[in-house]
């Protein structure tokens, strides 16, 4: 559960009913080929003073569009935005010198030290010389990066480049803050401390934050959220306005652990069920009406399916409304991969697919990665797990054949990666962390490129682009410059050019980092069906409930391996009196903490 709310500093309550931030019947359209894209519709919001200001919706919703209007970086078409008293559209200069404003992407300098960025910055904002040791020291306290200053920013880890974006974004401490999605691609542990660090400016500062997010969890940690879709506001209210509707109808079926992907696939898309995603407990559901189908007519062959009845979430009721504005799930098409099972060598089925044996990875001597070792199965799906510089993306990257170890054996389909890496890297497809398609291509063009560079020809190739276009949805979309598709789609173009060869193994390097919640399922729901294939999935991820997915774990810290078994093995390690339930953030967080505590002393 996440922490409560603190309480707004007496500043911040005295001004509590104060707007630092008010869009009135505000309009923003984008030129574009074909037509004029409206990336805001009609957008009426308060921001009141002192608080945390959540804002959701799905990719192209229009939430970052929204963020730099409030930073004065667009102007509205038509409407009027008012920021700390003061007409954005009249004082564009004077709003930027008074607000932080850290967008996705902040500009760090890599090859400048902490310090140096800190100063960079200050420069940068105006800051009173005088008083920059003092509040430099604060800052540093906060983020936890004294001992680092002498550190070249491009040698941190996400976690930590985040939270020196945020510093640098307070050097000048505003009164009002916009974080475009500041927790996007970092560890459970890195996303506590940034909104530790929030809820103090809140608390003893009384800043007001509006704060964009993709993880529904933190969503109900603020004051009051609001979800856009399609450019329109849906909601706005306490995170518990959105729950309360669906009282009496959200429930959870316990299964087995290795029985919830199969229950899940069942489940999903019957009649009265509106959502069904993998919990912690089994599988949770989301009815239309306060009853739930009769459990025999799902599964007569899975007699120890139970029910239970649970609260509803911020995230069943993001979705509810969603279903409600008919912006429910295109209805995923099945997903063939025809050689799955057919190309691994003989008794492959029994054997581990993916062997790694005592690797390590030295850069000069530095050891990203130390002795690692474990097995993957063919058609399983196994989750990396680490904090942010725990050598998993190393690991991740030796197991492509993208590096070479240092010491160790790697085998891949039964193939030596120190020997012949290239023959395994035609039995994988690779899904990367960051969008690694060329976005000044077509979507068309970028499948036509894979389908060549993966030696695909004449009628086969065109099979295979048709396959992809129709399966993912994409043909509407195929002459569409890649770089300007929403995140989702995007996401979609890089599996389907990672699944045209038809791959016997699939790594998945964080896949749905940014994506909104009914992204993630779409992607899940494609690899609950690679896995049913026996397509074996490695997957690295930061979001604990896809964790949830897998059917084994393992969590590296410091480059040497941390746990390793099923996501009931690891939860179970960090179960105590005081925590009789955990999930699977406790546990992961629980993990960390330890060996930090080991390590110390």
């Amino acid at each position: 559960m996440p922490p409560a709310l603190p309480t707004p500093s007496a500043a911040g309550e005295a001004g509590r009913d104060q707007h630092v931030l008010t869009f009135a019947a505000v309009n923003k359209t984008f030129p574009a080929m074909p037509r004029p894209i409206s990336a805001l519709t009609d957008i009426s919001i308060t921001v009141r003073a002192g608080e945390v200001t959540g804002l959701i919706g799905p990719d192209g919703a229009g939430k970052t569009t929204l963020m730099r209007l409030a930073a004065g970086l667009l102007i509205p078409d038509s409407g009027h935005i008012t920021v700390l008293g003061m007409d954005v559209v009249q004082n564009q200069q004077t709003v930027q010198a008074s607000i932080g404003y850290m967008p996705q992407r902040f500009g760090l300098y890599e090859d400048l030290t902490v310090q140096e960025n800190l100063d960079l910055y200050a420069d940068l904002q105006g800051a009173p010389v005088a008083e920059r040791p003092a509040h430099y020291e604060e800052l540093l306290r906060m983020t936890g990066l004294g001992p680092f200053l002498d550190r070249l920013a491009g040698r941190l880890s996400g976690g930590m480049k985040q939270k020196l974006g945020l510093a640098c974004t307070l050097v000048r401490p505003p009164r009002l803050l916009l974080l475009d999605e500041p927790t996007v691609g970092v560890d459970p542990v890195s996303r506590r401390e940034l909104w530790a660090i929030v809820y103090r400016l809140t608390q003893e500062q009384g800043m007001s934050v509006l704060l964009s997010t993709a993880y529904l969890d933190e969503a109900e940690r603020c004051h009051q959220v609001l979800l856009l879709n399609e450019g329109r506001l849906l909601g706005s209210g306490p995170p518990g306005s959105f729950s309360r509707p669906l009282s009496g109808r959200t429930f959870v079926l316990t299964v087995p652990a290795g029985e919830r992907r199969r229950v899940l696939e069942t489940v999903s898309g019957q009649t009265g069920i509106t959502d069904a995603i993998i919990a912690r407990q089994g599988v949770r559901v989301v009815t239309e009406t306060p009853e739930m189908p009769p459990l025999a007519q799902l599964f007569p062959s899975l007699p120890a399916v139970g029910v239970e009845a649970v609260p509803p979430s911020l995230e069943d009721g993001f979705v509810a409304l969603l279903h409600e504005d008919k912006a429910r799930p295109r209805q995923t098409k099945t997903l063939q991969v025809a050689s799955a099972g057919g190309a691994l060598p003989p008794g492959g089925g029994d054997g581990p697919v993916i062997a790694v044996h005592d690797v390590q990875r030295r850069f000069g001597d530095f050891y990203a990665v130390k002795g690692v070792s474990f097995e993957v199965r063919r058609g399983e799906v196994f989750g990396l797990l680490g904090a942010n510089g725990a050598g998993k993306s190393t690991t991740f990257r030796m197991l492509c054949g993208l590096l070479p170890a240092s010491a160790g054996d790697l085998r891949v389909a039964g193939v030596d990666l120190r020997q012949a890496s290239a023959t395994a890297r035609a039995r994988i497809g690779y899904m990367s962390q960051k969008f690694s398609l060329y976005g000044n291509l077509s979507v068309r063009q970028n499948l036509d490129f894979f389908s060549s560079a993966y030696n695909l020809a004449g009628n086969h190739r065109r099979q295979r682009l048709d396959w992809a276009l129709e399966t993912f949805d994409l043909a509407p979309l195929a002459e569409t410059i890649s770089g300007g598709l929403p995140l989702g789609y995007k996401q979609r173009l890089a599996l389907a050019c990672a699944l045209m060869h038809e791959p016997d193994i699939l790594f998945l390097d964080e896949p749905t980092s940014g994506v909104d919640p009914l992204a993630r399922r779409e992607f899940w729901h494609h690899i609950n069906m690679l896995a049913a294939q026996q397509v074996t999935v490695l997957v690295t991820t930061h979001f604990m409930e896809e964790a949830e997915y897998c059917d084994r774990l393992a969590i590296m810290a410091e480059g040497s391996l941390l746990a390793l078994g099923t996501p009931e093995e690891i939860k179970n390690r960090a179960r105590s009196a005081d925590r009789p339930d955990p999930d699977m953030e406790d546990a992961f967080i629980h993990l960390i903490t330890v060996r930090e505590q080991e390590v110390a002393a």
